[in-house]
């Protein structure tokens, strides 16, 4: 494993982070992106089509690989998160927080002392029995990075409110989904700009970070000036076909 300090710490001190999201379910990705260097993977399994197993496969992938593996869970679910946490994600990205309840219900599942997490050292979080109960709780609550997906109307309505929740250690703001509950054309439209501005605000005034996602390093300068200190850079199904698609347009320059 590394010795690079843990994704939280790093995460919330507000370091300059880039990670990709992963789609595909064997593994093999995270891997490779991994070894290339990449901060963190989201493996998306609201998005795409894992089930346990193969998020199980894709978090030993990244221990395997150095990288900090978060899982996106399908929606707000003590038992989606907790067989995330369990198989050694070193955090969660929760879609849909557009309250303070489901705020602090995000925290309580991901949390022992303080929440009501499922105690069990047996899975690879808990070292497979090797952590005691004491370790394993005190690493987990200390380690464990709760991300809360900001994303509704709903939200924007109440985000001052939802930032101060203790625990939500930082916000991934869901340009997509904001566009579609605003009515905007797009996610870059400046109705969208200004709710991330807005979301940006309110967690600068609590010292928490915002995470975005963009198409590529070009994209990143006007969220950087919002105070984003975090960017998921694409998809490992869209740098591949990013990739594939250079590789044919070089060729057919030939």
């Amino acid at each position: 494993m590394s010795n690079t300090p843990p994704f939280r710490d790093r995460f919330r001190q507000g370091e300059k982070l880039v990670g990709t999201f992963i789609k595909n379910t064997d593994g093999r990705s995270v891997e490779i992106l991994g070894l290339c260097g990449l901060d963190f993977v989201v493996v998306d399994a609201e998005h795409a089509p894992f089930d346990r197993a193969s998020v199980d496969l894709c978090l030993l992938a990244a221990r395997a690989s150095a990288t900090a593996g978060i899982v996106r869970v399908a929606e707000l679910n003590a038992a989606h998160i907790l067989a995330a946490l369990d198989s050694g994600a070193e955090g969660v990205l929760v879609p849909h927080i557009a309250s303070v309840a489901q705020a602090r219900l995000a925290v309580e599942a991901a949390r022992y002392r303080g929440g009501r997490r499922g105690f069990s050292n047996s899975p690879r979080a808990g070292a497979y029995g090797g952590a005691s109960m004491a370790d394993h709780i005190a690493r987990s609550d200390a380690a464990v990075t709760v991300i809360a997906m900001i994303e509704d109307a709903e939200a924007l309505e109440q985000i001052d409110a939802i930032v101060a929740v203790e625990g939500i250690d930082g916000f991934f703001v869901g340009r997509g989904d904001l566009a579609v509950a605003l009515g905007a054309a797009n996610p870059n439209t400046p109705e969208i700009g200004a709710a991330v501005e807005k979301i940006c605000a309110a967690a600068r005034s609590v010292n928490k970070p915002v995470c975005v996602m963009i198409g590529s390093a070009a994209d990143a300068k006007p969220f950087q000036t919002m105070g984003v200190t975090a960017f998921i850079v694409s998809s490992d199904q869209g740098l591949m076909r990013q990739a594939a698609t250079k590789v044919i347009a070089d060729f057919a320059a030939l």
